[in-house]
């Protein structure tokens, strides 16, 4: 499909109106592609090779035509590569190999793993890169589109072109923040263990409250959980509240006899978490060391291959 050569943006001025091309209409791309679109830009072409990707796409960006990832390259003035991490550089590599990529595009990739270095064959072609990560979570439910407004978006740009970056940001709705290069992978771990390990934890203890007779575990968890966040987000470590948190040695080890006979796949999740519980109440001053290495000790004989586990089931 042939297309006639976009005008190169000027990296120092606000992006004008840009032809748009997305590379992974999946739950993140479709989103941002549709606000770009809301922003004036023009959604001229998106990859996807799911049904899922195609069911999107049709939703969020309706007429745009699905095509393979170079022509959405030659189609466009800004490339939004909204792929799964391990496939990103391996992406962008084969496209400059084909001599897709052309001086005067822009590119960002969402990313949050990944700062500018992934991008680094596109811009020896001219491209301009941008690492722009919206940190929220996306789950292809119609409500993705309006979570974006006001979301933080990690960005990570060379000093030149923060204004462009900036720009695109508040043109999708968000709010920009700036991540170094070397503190992208934290920068990610950081959400990870906040946002993925958080639903985990929720289903955990649902699944946990089924297995107690609990109907309906939302009805419990949403009160508890809600005052939990509210507390860990304005207080930190001070607003841990709970066993761990008053030394009570003797409830932990009852829960850990009742889940290694009613759940024991919860076991080494429970011992994990209450294991950093401890350590950071230590820390906090919430507990004393008196009453903390007894709560360590505790956990410490229920990880599997320690000196203690090994000795108890001696």
């Amino acid at each position: 499909m042939p297309y006639p050569a976009p005008p190169s943006p000027a990296a120092s001025d606000a992006p004008a109106r840009l032809r748009v091309g997305i590379i992974g209409a999946g739950r993140v791309g479709a989103v941002l592609g549709a606000a770009l679109s809301a922003a004036g830009h023009d959604v001229v072409a998106a990859s996807g090779l799911s049904a899922a990707s195609a069911e999107r796409a049709a939703r969020l960006l309706p007429g745009v035509p699905l095509v393979p990832a170079d022509e959405v390259v030659a189609a466009s003035d800004l490339v939004v590569l909204a792929v799964p991490d391990d496939t990103l550089a391996g992406l962008v590599a084969g496209l400059a190999e084909t001599g897709a990529w052309r001086a005067g595009q822009l590119a960002f990739h969402t990313s949050g793993a990944h700062g500018l270095a992934v991008l680094a064959p596109a811009e020896r072609a001219g491209v301009l890169p941008l690492a722009l990560h919206p940190a929220m979570t996306f789950s292809g439910a119609p409500e993705d589109a309006d979570r974006l407004a006001g979301t933080p978006f990690g960005v990570t740009s060379r000093v030149s072109h923060r204004a462009v970056a900036e720009t695109l940001v508040l043109e999708m709705g968000g709010e920009p923040f700036f991540v170094a290069e070397e503190d992208r992978r934290l920068y990610h771990a950081a959400l990870v263990t906040g946002a993925n390990h958080l639903v985990t934890l929720v289903a955990e203890a649902a699944d946990l409250l089924r297995t107690a007779g609990v109907g309906e575990p939302a009805r419990v968890l949403a009160p508890l959980l809600t005052a939990a966040l509210d507390n860990g987000l304005r207080r930190g470590d001070r607003g841990l509240t709970g066993p761990v948190s008053r030394g009570d040695v003797g409830t932990v080890g009852e829960h850990l006899a009742t889940l290694a006979d009613r759940a024991p796949a919860s076991v080494p999740a429970y011992v994990a978490m209450a294991q950093r519980t401890t350590e950071r109440a230590l820390a906090a001053g919430r507990l004393k060391p008196h009453e903390g290495a007894p709560l360590l000790d505790l956990l410490d004989g229920h990880v599997p291959g320690s000196l203690a586990s090994e000795r108890a089931e001696g």
